[in-house]
């Protein structure tokens, strides 16, 4: 029997929201690269909530973008609404969100593959990864097909083993009733990677026509849309938008569930995967909030071509019968028809302390893996590792440095980092509260702190990165000339502040010190500083937040500059921990485990104290393996 045999510099494994970011890095990086999916229906695939950004995950989306992704391109050609959220507090917790349409971003996203040179999409189920010597190379497929390469991403999403349940119905399948990927499990396992089971959940679909949202509240759009990519010509995406629609569970709604814990998967122990506690089932919500009298529920659509309407905040793997009784308690969904059940769904995945920061595995070389293959949850956090993971599997084969983004210049790092250095024992969800740096770390300044690292990988063309700099000196030029300048208290000023509620100044202050105030903004005194340059919207915007919290920025830059002098401290690869004097049994164990890079990996790993990592110093400048600026 004859087998195809074919070579290619990357093979990509899975075409999720992880698989296409790493695919389109490498291919964009000109090397040949094919992607496997089980389905041509699954690119993409958004199987659990429509939309891409929010809280936190609207800074992933930015900054993949700054990188040279593509999700904040494809969601801004294929949303229905979109909204900033928590613009009533400051700007580092400013976050995007977009309503997608769920069919229309897979199409999109699909074309941009297909029309990628260098890039091959291609249905097979990948069952085997080849490896020598410690060394991937290559990968076969369910039906035979060898794929010799230099290196292998792995993107596999939930799919593999994976299992819906609901009630005590179990189906072997991927989500949305997707063919499962069943046979690559145990190809991992013989080469050595340590598998675990997560679950994650869904709500049920249901047919907007049978919806009364006279009982609802309507959720508007942004009047003014801002597009998630730097490279979105906002006016090109000025339109009508989608309503979403606000309703709420009840005490009738939490009596059906409580009646029927029994019978949820969940609770009668059938599920044997953890699932994630920030997106919590509507069981787990009832249970472990017992004194909440009712939870929000967000009717949101699932595209234009279709009726389907997604009910946010209502996951569950209850039966059938019991989803349909507790849908109907809820005001508006008195008579919905449920389109496609609610469900649990259960997956292999690893721990993602077997990976290097860089998203290499550490037991074999030219093996990457990104998205919730690695433990975590969310398209967001998904596309994220897999730009960073297709960049590095490109520069290993490129005989180039790989990156590593450390957590004091981004989302992303801080992503990577908590997965690879902390324990988790359920899939990881990015939130604000995870990084040290928030203030400095904002989704407006993406393109600022990263695009440098994005052109030098060579995914931001010189057009693009030549704009960042001349927008890093435009927004340096005017913060200057506003520091500088002096503003009279004239009959005009004292005019536009009565009007804007602000209080009258007495003497000449700088246009500074009036930006400052809360009620003001640098737009808003535009008609009192007469030398005031046409400067585009968004070095207007980095121009006032930098003003404003100069302060909280400037102390958070030394905190930045204290945190890099202990990254810097590298630690030797070849390092025995066993051999380190007075270092505690469970310091050993865990660093000889997780391989930290540098002394600040080592500080954040559970069951490494602060005694530890005094001691960890001592030792390696002892034996000389410190330089002696860096102690």
């Amino acid at each position: 029997m004859s087998v195809i045999e074919e070579t290619y510099d990357v093979v990509v494994v899975g075409a999720g929201h992880a698989g296409c970011e790493a695919a389109l890095a490498c291919a964009r990086l000109g090397l040949e690269t094919i992607i496997f999916t089980v389905s041509m229906d699954s690119v993409a695939l958004m199987p659990c909530n429509p939309n891409i950004g929010g809280s936190s995950k609207g800074h992933l989306v930015r900054e993949l973008d700054a990188l040279g992704g593509q999700m904040g391109i494809n969601i801004d050609k294929t949303f229905l609404q979109s909204k900033m959220l928590n613009k009533s507090k400051g700007p580092a917790v400013h976050s995007l969100r977009a309503q997608a349409d769920k069919l229309m971003y897979s199409v999109e996203m699909k074309k941009t593959l297909q029309q990628q040179e260098h890039l091959t999409l291609r249905q097979a189920e990948v069952s085997e990864i080849m490896v020598e010597d410690g060394k991937i190379v290559g990968a076969k497929t369910f039906s035979g097909g060898t794929y010799y390469c230099k290196a292998v991403v792995l993107c596999t999403g939930t799919y593999l083993k994976a299992r819906c349940l609901y009630g005590d119905v179990i189906e072997y399948t991927g989500p949305n009733g997707l063919k499962a990927a069943n046979s690559l499990s145990q190809s991992l396992l013989d080469a050595g990677i340590e598998l675990r089971r997560f679950k994650t959940g869904t709500p049920a679909r249901i047919d907007g026509s049978t919806i009364d949202y006279s009982k609802m509240e309507e959720q508007f759009g942004d009047e003014r849309i801002v597009p998630f990519s730097f490279t979105t010509d906002p006016e090109s995406i000025q339109k009508e938008q989608v309503s979403c629609y606000l309703t709420y569970t009840n005490e009738e709604t939490h009596k059906i569930i409580r009646a029927n814990l029994d019978r949820s998967p969940m609770y009668s122990g059938v599920i044997e995967g953890t699932g994630p506690r920030y997106c919590p089932s509507i069981e787990d919500k009832v249970v472990k909030f017992a004194e909440k009298n009712r939870h929000q529920l967000f009717v949101e659509p699932e595209g234009l071509t279709t009726n389907e309407m997604y009910i946010s905040g209502m996951s569950s793997s209850m039966p059938e019968d019991v989803q349909y009784a507790m849908y109907h308690t809820v005001p508006g969904l008195e008579h919905a028809k449920i389109v496609r059940n609610a469900y649990a769904i259960e997956y292999d995945c690893i721990d993602a302390n077997q990976l290097y920061a860089t998203l290499e595995f550490k037991k074999i070389k030219g093996l990457f893996a990104g998205g919730q293959f690695n433990g975590s949850s969310g398209y967001e956090e998904a596309a994220a590792q897999g730009l960073v993971a297709g960049i590095n599997a490109a520069l290993e084969v490129l005989n180039r440095d790989q990156i590593v983004l450390d957590r004091s210049e981004s989302y992303i790092g801080v992503l990577i980092d908590d997965l690879v250095t902390k324990e988790s024992h359920e899939p990881y969800r990015m939130m604000t509260s995870r990084a040290e740096y928030r203030l400095l770390l904002r989704q407006d300044n993406a393109d600022l702190r990263l695009s440098k690292i994005g052109h030098e990988v060579g995914l931001i063309s010189d057009d693009r990165y030549d704009w960042v700099c001349q927008k890093q000196k435009l927004i340096a030029e005017e913060i200057k000339r506003v520091n500088e300048t002096n503003i009279g208290a004239n009959q005009k000023v004292q005019d536009l502040l009565s009007s804007l509620d602000s209080i009258p100044i007495h003497n000449g202050v700088k246009l500074s010190d009036l930006i400052r105030r809360p009620e003001l903004s640098y737009d808003l005194l535009e008609s009192i500083d007469p030398n005031r340059p046409s400067l585009p919207e968004e070095v207007r915007e980095q121009v006032n937040i930098n003003i404003k919290y100069e302060g909280y920025i400037t102390r958070q830059i030394k905190q930045v500059e204290h945190f890099k002098k202990i990254e810097s401290k590298k630690i030797p690869a070849e390092i025995d921990y066993d051999d380190v004097p007075s270092l505690r049994i469970e310091a050993r164990q865990k660093l000889n485990k997780l391989r930290p890079l540098n002394m600040g990996q080592a500080s954040r790993i559970s069951g490494v104290s602060p005694a530890d990592i005094s001691v960890l110093l001592v030792y390696l400048e002892q034996a000389k393996y410190l330089n002696k600026d860096e102690t």
